[in-house]
């Protein structure tokens, strides 16, 4: 797994050996940072943003971000084997003021009050294809404020997963690479 654009581009990026974390593959990464990029339907500029990197596993997401000049990334993780293997990953780009790294269960993370010190242009939500907790997360994000007016989020799902997200989540567009669906939507309110 590499670094696909930026600063860092062709960097690799150390990967778990158990099966217990699901890394972003590079052509579903690829697709996801294309469109962000050049879509009509999104208008999203990476630099000076601050971005949400949930459920982050070894941090390719978050860390291709920060290659494309996202200003900070906040990370998190329960998950002790991929923790080791995003802050090596971390080290390695030299990226330690840029980020920081929360460790627990996402929702434990986000109901802390004020653990975050900014809003988030851009919340990256990579749970388990079993979790099926997305309305709950989405409500969690709106009532702790986290997200920018315009910003946007993005779930990266199984294709077969039926998810019920409440009626002020917006999908903006929606993709399917072999298993999995990828989900960019905004809030509105």
């Amino acid at each position: 797994m590499r670094i696909i654009a930026g600063k860092f581009k062709g960097s690799a990026l150390y990967l778990p050996k158990n099966k217990n974390t699901r890394p972003l593959k590079d052509q579903v990464r690829e697709s996801i940072f294309n469109l962000l990029t050049h879509s009509n339907k999104i208008s999203f500029k990476f630099e000076k943003s601050n971005i949400l990197d949930l459920y982050s596993g070894t941090g390719s997401f978050g860390l291709e971000c920060l290659s494309r000049q996202a200003n900070d990334v906040c990370f998190v993780e329960k998950e002790k084997d991929a923790i080791k293997i995003l802050k090596k990953n971390i080290g390695k780009l030299k990226l330690e003021k840029k980020t920081n790294v929360f460790v627990g269960n996402v929702f434990d993370i986000i109901d802390k009050k004020n653990i975050f010190e900014t809003k988030f242009e851009l919340i990256f939500c990579d749970p388990p294809f079993k979790s099926l907790n997305m309305k709950k997360l989405i409500e969690l994000i709106v009532n702790k404020n986290l997200l920018q007016k315009e910003g946007i989020i993005i779930f990266h799902r199984n294709k077969k997963t039926q998810d019920n997200f409440p009626n002020h989540f917006k999908t903006i567009d929606e993709r399917t690479h072999g298993i999995s669906k990828i989900i960019f939507g905004k809030i509105l309110l």
